[in-house]
This record gives C-alpha cells, sequence and structure tokens, in this order.
C-alpha cells in the first residue's frame, strides 16, 4: 500500500492550527500531557501529525498506544516516540501525566546529518516506546538525563530569554540522542492482523466521510461488507475501543475544534454536526466530555487565538 492511500483517511492534526495558533510555523512544539488531555481526550482517536515526530513521555498512569501495526500498553515512567505521518491512537488512564513533544522532521533530519546514524545506527523513523522499569540496571541509570531534559525543555518554553528559539533545539537534538542510546531496548508489542488493520483504516476512512451524517453501525458494516460482531472484535482489537465510540470520539473532536476556533453558537454547531435537537446535543456533549460546550469554550478559548 501506497504512502499516499495509507494516510490518506487519517485525520492530519497540526498543534499550531488545531490546538494552539500562536505556534503555527513553530518547528518544536511543547505541552504538558494534561492539557493536550483536556482538548483532545484522554481516548484520542487514530491521528497522524504529518512532516512532525512526536514524543509521549508519561511519568506515572497507564497507557495504550497504537503505532501504525504496532500496540503497546505500558505504564510510566515510560516514553513513546511516533515517527512523522505515522498513524497512532492512544488511551491514557486519568491520572497519566507527562510531556508531549512535537517536533517538525527537519529537526531530526539534521541530527542524523550530523552524523547520529552512523555513530548509534540510528534511524528515527519508527515507532519506539522505552519503559524505564524494562531496562538493564546501566540504561536505567540514563534514564534521569531523559527526564532532566524534558524538565529543561519545559522550562524553556515557558520563559521568554535570549536565544530562546536555539536553547529548544539544543534541548530537542540532546533528547533525541539520549532516546536512540536506549531504543534498542524497547517494550513488547502486539502487532495487528493485516487483514484486521485494513478493515480498521477503511472503517476510520468511512467515519471521517460521513461522521455529520449520523450514520447507523449496519450503515457502515454493510459498505465494510462484515458482521457487526467482527467489526466490534477489530476495533477492539486495534483501538480498545468499540465502532460506536470511534464514531462519537470524532463527532466531539470536531465539536470541540468549532467550539475553540470559531464564533458559532452551540446550536449552529449542533446543525452543522447533523444534528436536529440543540438539547439532544447538549446532552451528547457533556456526557462524552463531563463538561457543557459552554464551560468547554470558556476554558479553552484564549484570548490571542483568532477565529475561523
Amino acid at each position: 500500500m501506497s504512502e499516499t492511500r495509507h494516510n490518506e483517511w487519517i485525520p492530519n492534526i497540526i498543534l499550531g492550527q488545531d490546538y494552539d495558533r500562536r505556534y503555527l510555523d513553530a518547528p518544536i512544539h511543547y505541552d504538558v500531557l494534561e492539557n493536550l488531555a483536556a482538548f483532545y481526550g484522554r481516548d484520542m482517536p487514530v491521528h497522524r501529525h504529518a512532516q512532525y515526530l512526536q514524543i509521549h513521555y508519561i511519568d506515572r498512569g497507564t497507557i495504550s498506544f497504537h503505532i501504525d501495526d504496532k500496540v503497546y500498553r505500558t505504564t510510566g515512567p515510560s516514553l513513546i516516540m511516533t515517527p512523522p505521518s505515522v498513524p497512532h491512537s492512544f488511551l491514557t488512564e486519568p491520572e497519566a501525566c507527562g510531556h508531549v513533544l512535537t517536533v517538525h522532521q527537519s529537526v531530526a533530519w539534521q541530527l542524523l546529518k550530523d552524523g547520529l546514524q552512523q555513530e548509534m545506527d540510528t534511524e528515527l523513523n519508527r515507532g519506539i516506546c522505552i519503559v524505564r522499569d524494562e531496562l538493564d540496571d546501566e540504561q536505567r541509570l540514563q534514564w534521569p538525563l531523559i527526564t532532566q531534559t524534558l524538565r529543561n525543555l519545559k522550562l524553556e518554553w515557558y520563559r521568554e530569554r535570549p536565544a530562546k528559539r536555539l536553547t529548544l533545539h539544543t534541548l530537542v537534538r540532546l533528547l533525541l540522542i539520549q532516546i536512540s542510546r536506549l531504543s534498542p531496548k524497547q517494550a513488547e508489542s502486539t502487532t495487528v492482523n493485516s487483514d484486521d488493520l485494513r478493515v480498521f483504516r477503511r472503517f476510520s476512512d468511512l467515519i471521517e466521510e460521513h461522521y455529520r451524517e449520523h450514520l447507523h453501525l449496519p450503515d457502515y458494516t454493510a459498505a465494510l461488507g462484515i458482521s457487526e460482531s467482527r467489526l466490534h472484535q477489530i476495533c477492539q482489537r486495534v483501538s480498545n475501543r468499540s465502532p460506536k465510540k470511534l464514531i462519537h470520539d470524532r463527532i466531539v473532536q470536531e465539536t470541540k475544534r468549532l467550539l475553540v476556533f470559531t464564533d458559532l453558537s452551540s446550536s449552529d454547531i449542533c446543525y452543522q454536526l447533523g444534528f436536529s435537537d440543540p438539547a439532544y446535543f447538549s446532552r451528547f456533549f457533556k456526557r462524552h466530555t463531563g463538561v457543557t460546550a459552554q464551560r468547554f469554550r470558556t476554558d479553552h478559548k484564549r484570548d490571542n487565538w483568532t477565529t475561523t
């Protein structure tokens, strides 16, 4: 399957566009996991970041992480690196916290050009999952270096200092080197059956095409040519979520985007997303997020974000 066909159905998330427009063109974006989870949810459907690699550091709590055809289920402290454009999804428990670093692929390319690949046989083009407690004693001694670099990145990100951009780039390069030193000792993963993955990708494609139409599950299974029970098994195996939840997740994600980045009223958003009853739409959103649409908008719409 070509890369174009492999990715064309998958939502491409640009954090500087979809989450924080202050950093639309920034080659490096940092945030704590809890902030992103509050915006996107703990249960993040399959997506990708074209031209950006992403690093999730889980300080504590459990995460189920799906990178392409691999599924990792780990407990922090752990680190997951997703290469640019590679499909991934994840589910973090409510108590999970940590760091999320999104880096343009040019930063990693320059590091490889400077000799990292020759020095360490590192490619940085495959998914990596490292769990501290699964490392040997010598490697575990290196783990504090990673946590310190992430803390330094956090401090640098939130403060305005001379040479901030250069410092961020230097810290990111250091972090990638530290990760490459530990990457040969990866966490165990399970591989998803290729037929199941093909069905899941097609189902995700259909969701993206039709989530505003509120199709019933039999409509999806008819288009896929499989039974509802088989689709349920595949979705649970690949994403640890039911088909209905995947559909609802996509609606909720779009609702959040419209609440934060537009001035549309809740009723207008309701009709735009295919609901006919604003009251039902309000109950739907609160049931899936725990807050009202107005509260979510108030909490997440920042003064310096522009609207569309």
